[in-house]
């Protein structure tokens, strides 16, 4: 049913506005999904979605085709949700009580998790940006770290160090739950 956007549909002006919307209706669950475990808040999600795709479409004159439409729309995503990120707070630490955005997570209706997805979704919120979207990639999209590395600009060595020190941090903060 879903056909591929070809880059080149993409780079016609002829064809470019189908070729786009084409290419929001067949990325938007996705992209969103692998936003929302980043920024963890619905609201926030559908608004760095609509900043990722906004940037994508004033962009697209800068898009030359080398790579799949699908790396260079994730790449943007992917920086659109670490500069949300960055704007948030420079790193998220939990005081006695947790913070704002895990406090309230059981009241988002969006969030369906039992006691350890919570916990999962505390000890990630924990997480410096950069090292909660190499987490994010790596376990929940399951995503190589080779094409992390295309995405984020990073060597591969810097990614697997980054996740490295995440699972550390997430181990860590479950003992310390116990």
């Amino acid at each position: 049913m879903s056909h591929s956007i070809s880059n080149e549909r993409l780079l016609d002006p002829a064809t470019r506005a189908e070729a786009f919307a084409q290419l929001v209706q067949q990325s938007s669950a996705g992209l969103y999904a692998r936003i929302r475990r980043m920024v963890q808040w619905h609201d926030d999600a559908d608004d760095v979605l609509q900043n990722t795709y906004l940037k994508a479409w004033t962009a697209l004159d800068t898009f030359r085709g080398e790579c799949a439409v699908t790396t260079w729309l994730t790449r943007i995503a992917i920086n659109e949700a670490l500069a949300f990120l960055n704007r948030q707070r420079p790193t998220t630490a939990l005081d006695d009580e947790g913070c704002a955005e895990v406090r309230s997570l059981e009241s988002d209706p969006y969030f369906d998790g039992d006691d350890t997805q919570r916990l999962l979704q505390e000890a990630i919120a924990t997480l410096p940006p950069k090292q909660r979207v190499v987490f994010n990639l790596r376990y929940f999209d399951e995503m190589k770290y080779e094409q992390m590395s295309e995405a984020l600009g990073t060597s591969v060595g810097a990614l697997k160090a980054s996740y490295h020190l995440a699972v550390k941090k997430i181990e860590q903060y479950f003992h310390d739950a116990e």
